[in-house]
């Protein structure tokens, strides 16, 4: 075989090994572009989870279980089923979602059952709507939310309560209360996302001159202006629970806060986040 031949050949074997590569990955393509998919959609879980932990489970819940009298559940078989009918929504439920985490709400769509009067129900989360988020950390956001869809649960019942409810008697005598459950149920009551992460209503913690919520309930129930019952700081801080409208706090509007945390804390539970609240001086 000449020097001719020899190249003919070695070109022949390149173009059939070129075309079988070529094939492969053609076969195989659809293959590895589902793979790419599943791991972008993962990816965007991923980081919606983290987004999720800071700017939405203080007042949604850590779970998407939401705060009775606060704020809904994301994470629940009516969201994603009937939702959107409830509104009148024209597009998909992942469409609803970030269109309503980008705007807010002005106000509550069940006032009946969360509150939001008087104040925005939601803040704008959207740069273009003036909020914090960029659009693509929207879209992760509601892709973990939609991560729920397949599972989500029935939450149309009222969960059944560790003990009987506190009422709305400040002057009942309540358990010793732990300051870390306190710290616990600030979050999963809502708590946290109006007085820690936002300034919807009075900030807990200590903030340059101002002191904590502790130190502040030491004074308040005995400060001219103060229109309530109680007589010491615990009673203070029950009131400002089971009571909120008994004293509302200068530059605030009332019923920001749900009336109903009488009838949805123990005394236990309230005797912890008394405990809590007490300790931010």
């Amino acid at each position: 075989m000449n020097r001719i031949q020899i190249e003919i050949s070695l070109g022949v074997i390149f173009i059939l090994l070129t075309g079988g590569i070529i094939l492969w990955y053609g076969i195989n393509e659809e293959d590895r572009m589902a793979e790419f998919t599943r791991g972008q959609a993962a990816s965007a879980i991923e980081v919606g989870a983290a987004l999720y932990e800071t700017n939405c489970k203080d007042c949604h819940g850590p779970q998407g279980e939401g705060v009775p009298g606060l704020c809904p559940p994301l994470n629940d078989k009516y969201f994603f089923t009937e939702r959107v009918d409830e509104v009148g929504w024209s597009g998909t439920i992942e469409d609803y979602i970030v269109a309503t985490v980008s705007s807010g709400r002005l106000t509550s769509t069940r006032p009946d059952r969360y509150a939001g009067q008087g104040r925005p129900a939601m803040p704008p989360w959207a740069e273009s709507y003036g909020g914090p988020l960029r659009e693509d950390q929207i879209r992760n956001i509601a892709a973990f939310i939609m991560n729920w869809q397949a599972t989500a649960p029935d939450r149309s019942q009222e969960p059944v309560m560790a003990g009987p409810p506190v009422g709305t008697d400040i002057t009942v005598e309540l358990p010793e209360g732990n300051p870390a459950l306190g710290e616990g149920l600030a979050t999963t009551k809502g708590c946290a996302g109006c007085h820690i992460s936002q300034a919807i209503g009075p900030g807990w913690a200590a903030s340059g001159s101002v002191p904590g919520v502790g130190a502040r309930a030491e004074t308040r129930y005995s400060a001219a202006d103060y229109t309530g019952q109680a007589t010491s700081a615990q009673q203070y801080l029950l009131e400002s629970i089971v009571n909120p409208n008994a004293y509302v706090v200068e530059g605030y509007a009332a019923n920001l806060m749900p009336q109903n945390y009488g009838e949805t804390l123990t005394a236990q539970e309230a005797a912890d986040l008394i405990a809590y609240m007490l300790s931010l001086k």
